[in-house]
């Protein structure tokens, strides 16, 4: 009985790690085709990686989905712009890459690594959080990966994906919107961070027209995003990256970040009791306030104001006229030239920080030491914490411009702006 026993545990254990069951790898022996519709299931189920198609055309992609969702819904593709334009079609490891090979084995799309003969096979692998991965078949570790498809996002950005520059290899990870629900192809649309002493995001249309600007992160948050309390985020800056990243502190939730066809950036978020997805927030949201610069300079944009663009106190309309039909894109100007001396400061609360391209950051004072660096260099317009953690830390100055400010209802943080002591008052 008990020989049994042992050799059905012999026999269980060896299929449950024979090649045959190992379900998110592909060897170098195996391949996925669309016609034997097998595909990549990552650890804990959760997604699931092969072979589609659009609802209206004939043409397949390589991309990966939410297994459990009954509406499927894509949060990757690795061929969206090279569909194969029929169901002939095969993902496999070729030398140390990965390809998809269409119609005659020509290849549509490939990872493109140029290296060195890997010691030993490569092997490709879905990994529980999403990614996609090529490594080393004897290398586990997460630092030694040859490709992974978090590298190279679509329009969507999951926990645990980096947003942002890999200043060492010069890798730039970015959002592009899709260019329908129906055509994962590349669209108008991409969410990408500029970089400048400040980085901030920006959604852009076309080959850059700005729409919309996140505001520099506070510590917290970007001021002009609001965010989940059921997430946790971070902002990482050094000499090696610029990177924004999310994770989940509750594994029942999914949650993703993601730009969409009409240009809308949108965290969405489904909870098993709820079965659907649900709208976190979409931005922009009012097309008034959280459109780029629309209130023009030293101007500020309030939802709550009879007109929704403000000059800053202490400025005036530049055109009276064009003020008046409410068309403010030429912004404000000083009423009292500034002597250089004697200045002071309106304190503005609860705001979108200003444009950080002409900002200097100093990491190392406060707002008291802030407000004096302000004041001794006459180009500086205004000052604000950089941190608005335990009290407020670092330094912001601006100088030139105060361009695209907004107030908000509940989040924002203190701006001070520079005035003559005349318009103090």
């Amino acid at each position: 009985e008990n020989s049994h026993t042992s050799f059905l545990l012999v026999f269980f254990v060896l299929t449950l790690f024979s090649p045959a069951f190992s379900i998110n790898t592909l060897s170098s022996a195996d391949s996925l085709t669309i016609s034997s519709s097998r595909t990549l299931v990552s650890p804990g189920n959760i997604f699931e990686l092969g072979f589609f198609r659009t609802t209206s055309s004939s043409r397949w992609y390589l991309g990966m989905w939410y297994k459990k969702l009954s509406d499927r819904t894509y949060v990757w593709v690795a061929n969206r712009d090279n569909p194969l334009s029929n169901s002939i079609g095969t993902l496999k490891i070729s030398g140390n890459n990965l390809v998809i090979l269409g119609d005659s084995n020509k290849s549509v799309w490939s990872t493109n690594i140029t290296r060195g003969n890997e010691r030993s096979p490569v092997v490709a692998e879905l990994l529980a959080n999403g990614n996609f991965v090529m490594r080393d078949s004897n290398n586990n570790d997460g630092s030694g990966f040859l490709w992974q498809s978090f590298d190279y996002p679509t329009d969507t950005l999951l926990p645990e994906m980096k947003l942002g520059y890999d200043l060492r290899t010069g890798l730039n990870r970015f959002l592009i919107s899709s260019r329908s629900l129906d055509d994962p192809s590349s669209g108008d649309y991409s969410y990408k961070f500029e970089r400048r002493r400040l980085p901030e995001l920006y959604l852009l249309k076309g080959s850059g027209f700005r729409v919309h600007r996140s505001g520099p992160w506070n510590g917290v948050q970007f001021s002009g995003m609001p965010e989940d309390q059921k997430l946790s985020y971070n902002f990482t800056q050094n000499s090696e990256e610029v990177a924004y990243t999310f994770r989940m502190t509750d594994n029942s939730i999914y949650s993703r970040l993601t730009i969409s066809s009409e240009g809308y950036l949108e965290r969405l978020t489904w909870t098993p009791s709820s079965g659907m997805w649900n709208v976190f927030w979409s931005s922009p949201v009012d097309l008034q306030c959280d459109v780029y610069k629309i209130c023009g300079s030293y101007s500020y944009c309030d939802q709550n104001t009879s007109l929704v663009c403000n000059c800053i106190q202490g400025y005036m309309p530049l055109n009276e006229q064009q003020w008046d039909l409410r068309v403010w894109s030429s912004g404000c100007i000083r009423r009292t030239r500034l002597s250089c001396s004697g200045d002071g400061f309106t304190r503005m609360k609860k705001m979108k920080l200003p444009e950080t391209t002409m900002a200097i950051v100093d990491r190392s004072i406060g707002l008291k030491e802030c407000k004096k660096k302000c004041l001794s260099d006459c180009n500086c317009t205004a000052f604000a914490n950089e941190d608005i953690r335990n009290g407020g830390t670092g330094c912001v100055i601006w100088t030139g411009q105060l361009e695209d400010i907004r107030t908000y209802f509940a989040d924002g943080q203190d701006l001070y702006v520079r005035l003559a002591p005349a318009d103090l008052v």
